[in-house]
């Protein structure tokens, strides 16, 4: 049952709150010596905690510890120190109420006018890397629970939490005081302030506790902040935005060095590019259209230039679809890439960084998107797509960084076992056959895609667009499908065109009659266990 609610009558009208005391207590130094300053001028009695009251004190300004306040000590290594009611009494108070300031007289509670605070760096820190423990002590309890307490009293209190906001209201300090209207803002901006620091919160939480075999969350908490419009979505009907994932580290976070505003199917590919690049270990260049590889490769053995001769291999696989590509690189794009790229229409390149020399042939193709990625760029642990009335969640389908290792327990059910540099092309096939979107074959040839077939509703059709796509060059290449071959037509007609080995998951019914023709054939074939779907 509701309490009882106040009196409308009882309140008194407090439209300018004049400034006379001032809690401040931020972890982000910025702006603080200017702001103390001028309070300290303005006459306004400044309390504090910790390293704040420190920098405050030795730019010479008169400081009021909180401990003095509260008559308790910090303690608990710090995590205690304002959670205290001669704190949150002075900043709760409604002193529009006569009552209020009755209790505040008796108990020896001074209110104060002004709150400054900013949180512990949370997701700084867990950015860093920084192990769990000292993610944990980042976690700030006293700070949210005072920009909470302000805000909800903006009537009376001003909150600040952040130094952008500094100037306005030193203006105010100076004017008499800060207006309802923009305490109400102020407020706006605070309550947003603790939501997008909770939800980074919950979010690190959530993500820690998804190892292997532990349960999803039963709750999932996702927070994004507008980054930019843009002109529009998918088609020019729609309207499109791109958001940044609190504690995100990927396509989202990239720096854009030069070009035509990224577009929202710059957006897309530029990730699926990502996608298909960072899962080589050698220098790699993926070239994508449509969300899908129009090429990937490595580089050549002994190349001078590695990752430009990685996009010259990536190239050759489709030449006519590389037209108007996105291209990533998992490596610094060099000058020479840069100069094999100049007769090359293309959209963007990601990459994690560019020469100098590089950055100079690209000015001259001004329309042409640079993205950088952010130093702590990382491929997501978890997969989220939404769908018409909530989301899907999934571990990311990533492989083991020991695949080698993995691969010499593939099943081998016809065939020879490879030599090494062989074994090595079927592992480039597999991985780069994550990367094309399903029903997914990939033809390839000393670590360069020759023949890509992809999206297809059925599998043999995916086998003939590969074969088409490599021409000649399928001859002689091994071939990698997403998932097994339902019946032996479709790798009839990779045996057809020359493909000497094949990698597939296995696990059809009729598996026998696949492997049948591939010991027909005389090709090598392995089952993985393991398929790999691209929706």
């Amino acid at each position: 049952m509701a309490g009882p609610r106040l009196d409308p009558s009882l309140y008194r009208d407090r439209d300018v709150v004049p400034i006379r005391r001032a809690l401040i207590s931020v972890s982000d130094k910025t702006g603080l010596l200017e702001l103390a300053a001028a309070l300290a001028e303005a006459g306004v009695e400044i309390v504090s905690t910790g390293s704040t009251a420190a920098t405050i004190r030795d730019a010479g300004h008169e400081v009021t510890d909180v401990a003095a306040v509260t008559g308790v000590a910090e303690m608990l290594d710090g995590r205690v120190k304002t959670l205290h009611p001669k704190v949150h009494g002075g900043l709760l108070a409604d002193l529009r109420l006569a009552d209020h300031e009755r209790q505040l007289e008796e108990l020896e509670i001074e209110p104060f006018e002004l709150v400054v605070v900013n949180l512990y760096p949370f997701v700084e820190t867990v950015a860093s890397g920084a192990a769990d423990n000292d993610v944990v002590e980042q976690i700030d309890i006293g700070g949210p629970a005072m920009v909470r307490a302000a805000a909800k009293n903006y009537a009376n209190v001003t909150i600040v939490v952040s130094p952008e906001s500094y100037p306005s209201v030193i203006e105010s300090v100076n004017d008499g005081g800060t207006t309802l209207t923009q305490r109400r803002e102020l407020a706006a901006r605070a309550f947003s302030h603790t939501a997008v620091y909770d939800s980074a919160v919950a979010a690190w939480f959530a993500e820690a506790t998804l190892g292997d075999g532990e349960d999803l969350p039963e709750h999932l908490t996702i927070k994004a902040e507008k980054l930019a419009t843009l002109r529009y979505g998918e088609n020019s009907h729609q309207r499109g935005g791109i958001y940044t994932r609190v504690g995100g580290h990927g396509i989202a976070q990239a720096t854009q060095l030069q070009g035509k505003e990224m577009s929202y199917n710059n957006y897309v590919d530029a990730d699926a590019a990502l996608r298909a690049a960072y899962d080589m270990v050698l220098p790699a260049v993926a070239i994508i259209k449509h969300a899908n590889p129009c090429g990937i490769a490595t580089t050549a053995p002994n190349a001078l230039d590695p990752i430009a001769s990685a996009h010259i291999r990536a190239h050759e696989c489709d030449p006519v679809s590389a037209y108007g590509g996105v291209i990533a690189a998992n490596g610094t794009v060099t000058l020479k890439m840069a100069e094999n790229l100049k007769d090359i229409f293309t959209e963007v390149i990601v990459a994690p960084s560019f020469e100098p020399e590089a950055l100079e042939v690209f000015r001259a193709k001004k329309n042409l998107r640079l993205l950088q990625l952010p130093d702590d760029w990382q491929q997501e642990r978890m997969d989220v797509r939404l769908v018409s009335g909530g989301l899907l969640l999934q571990d990311a389908d990533r492989f083991p960084d020991d695949i080698v290792s993995v691969a010499k327990n593939w099943e081998l059910v016809s065939g020879e076992r490879p030599d090494d540099a062989e074994m090595e092309n079927l592992i480039f096939a597999w991985k780069a056959c994550r990367a094309v979107k399903s029903n997914a074959i990939v033809l390839a040839k000393g670590n360069a895609t020759v023949g890509v077939g992809m999206g297809q509703v059925n599998r043999v059709d995916s086998c003939r667009l590969a074969v088409e796509r490599a021409g000649a060059r399928a001859a002689g290449s091994v071939a990698a499908s997403d998932a097994f071959f339902p019946f032996a037509d479709g790798p009839q007609v990779l045996l057809d065109a020359g493909v000497t080995a094949i990698v597939q998951p296995g696990g059809s019914v009729r598996d026998g009659e696949v492997i049948d023709a591939a010991r027909k054939a005389g090709v090598t074939m392995f089952f993985t266990g393991e398929r790999h779907f691209f929706h």
